[in-house]
């Protein structure tokens, strides 16, 4: 699930324990917010580390000029 989603709807579900009252939604709420900035976090880190394998890659691969 995007990263996106799960904020989306973990302040979908801590407004409706809000207005219900529902002290475990707003806990769920809470946790899928989080679970959302853990993945984007990850989903971060990984494309920073495609894009310094694809520098090393290039390095690696470029003919030396002369």
């Amino acid at each position: 699930m995007d990263p996106n989603t799960d904020d989306v709807k973990g302040r979908v579900k801590e407004a409706v324990g809000d207005l219900t009252d529902n002290d475990h939604l707003k806990r769920e709420g809470r946790a899928d917010r989080k679970v959302g900035k853990v993945k984007g976090i990850i989903d971060d880190a990984g494309e920073k580390a495609k894009d310094l394998v694809d520098d090393i890659r290039d390095k690696v691969h470029r003919p030396d000029k002369k």
